[in-house]
């Protein structure tokens, strides 16, 4: 081999090694954080599947993340951070060369989790960074607890579909369902905050993403008395409209649109991450499976029935694309204590409905006519102990067997005082009618 030959072939190895180097290089392209009350997760948008390590430092408080043969295209000092957990993100000197170390400088210390997610459209590869301060003394100490006393509020859990990583179902226009549902829902929290004697709470009041376990759960702890989740529906065509009204279904969803939801559903995990693992210890836990299954029972059967109320209020205002309440397996459904639903108030998909759900007085529409259905279920059915319950006369529907002394002690009132409060001259009441119980 001759020198120009042998230098030639040097050049080579050489432009080729510097050119795979180039194309391996893994390039984090953008950075988004999503700042919730109680957390915070930071998303890195790289080219390719990221290796990382992380570890934490004290004094001051920061979560290092080096991710290996990386190279950073971010002008990090130009993110929108609106977190209350991290100061800012920085770049700092790397332990090897090739390594791009990412340093989140904290507000105090934390507990982190980090995971990667595989290319799920609209996003590629991501590295994400949970923060999480749910569990600390000031956390604990902001969440509301609601008497279970007299005269309490009835409180309704309003969870806003999606949020964040997560932008739901996307229209024609590009709209996102997630700040369509977030405005609808936070129209239906004025008005039930407006209603004496009841209170709204919300899962999520900005732009992040909510576990879909983590919202039974954020409801449960303001002992909410309904859960009802907000979102917009879509298809694979623009001709679908329609409100609709879902309930938990204890199998697999028999329609099209149902076995699409539940897709959407797991969509939504791989969008916004892990769920939680939840771990039963307990011994006695036939005993706990038992009770488990008679409150879902009940919850389900409350379900329904608010269900049922919501659809007649809401084909006042828009479309139904059911008339009935349709039932599907998802998790948002779930909680045995609660009872749940979940309401499209319309396809996103469809180019006409899409203009209706961003039209604000559409949008204040459904949220009265939800409103107006919830109202009315809890008139008719208010929990005990309620302020609704003290200040509303229970309903009672005569069931096959039952008599005017029966029913009676039942309710703890007298017969003449159900006799007054109907006009009855009698004490002879028929099959299917409604008596109006005065209170005790």
């Amino acid at each position: 081999m001759t020198v120009n030959k042998i230098f030639f072939y040097c050049a080579f190895l050489v432009v080729t090694s510097f050119s795979f180097a180039a194309q391996s290089a893994n390039d984090l392209d953008s950075v988004r954080i999503w700042a919730a009350p109680e957390s915070t997760r930071v998303v890195f948008d790289l080219s390719q599947a990221p290796e990382y390590d992380s570890f934490t430092l004290t004094g001051p408080d920061r979560l290092v993340v080096d991710i290996k043969n990386a190279s950073n295209k971010v002008k990090l000092d130009k993110l929108s951070n609106n977190s209350k957990l991290i100061k800012r993100i920085r770049v700092s000197s790397p332990p090897v060369k090739g390594t791009l170390r990412l340093v989140l400088d904290l507000t105090k210390p934390i507990k982190s989790n980090l995971f990667t997610l595989s290319p799920t459209p609209p996003y590629g590869n991501r590295l994400v960074v949970d923060l999480d301060d749910s569990f600390s003394e000031e956390a604990r100490a902001k969440t509301t607890i609601h008497s279970s006393g007299t005269n309490r509020d009835i409180i309704i859990a309003i969870d806003a579909g999606h949020g964040g990583e997560d932008p739901g179902s996307i229209g024609p226009s590009g709209m996102y369902e997630k700040r369509v549902v977030l405005d609808i829902s936070k129209r239906l929290a004025d008005k039930i905050n407006a209603t004496p004697g009841m209170q709204a709470v919300m899962t999520r009041t900005g732009d992040y993403f909510v576990d879909l376990n983590r919202r039974s759960e954020l409801a449960r702890r303001s002992k909410a008395d309904l859960l009802l989740s907000i979102h917009a529906d879509a298809f694979t065509s623009p001709q679908p409209r329609g409100a609709s009204v879902w309930v938990l279904s204890m199998r697999r969803a028999d329609s099209e649109l149902g076995r699409l939801l539940e897709q959407t559903e797991k969509h939504s995990e791989l969008l916004g991450g892990v769920g939680d693992i939840i771990q039963n210890s307990d011994v006695e836990k036939y005993l706990v499976q038992t009770l488990i299954d008679m409150q879902k029972n009940n919850s389900m059967v409350m379900s329904n029935d608010i269900a049922k109320d919501i659809l007649r209020d809401l084909g006042s205002v828009t479309h139904l694309h059911k008339k009935a309440p349709e039932a599907a397996s998802l998790a948002v459904l779930k909680a045995a204590d609660i009872p749940s639903i979940l309401i499209e108030t319309g396809f996103i998909s469809n180019p006409g409905e899409e203009k209706l759900l961003i039209n604000r007085n559409h949008q204040q529409k459904l949220a009265n006519a939800i409103h107006k259905g919830v109202i009315r279920y809890f008139e008719n059915n208010p929990p005990s102990g309620t302020l609704v319950a003290q200040s509303t006369n229970t309903k009672h529907k005569v069931k096959s067997g039952e008599s005017l002394s029966l029913i009676a002690r039942r309710y703890g009132v007298s017969i003449d005082g159900i006799k007054k409060a109907n006009n009855l001259k009698s004490d002879v009441v028929r099959i299917g009618q409604q008596l109006i119980i005065p209170r005790a």
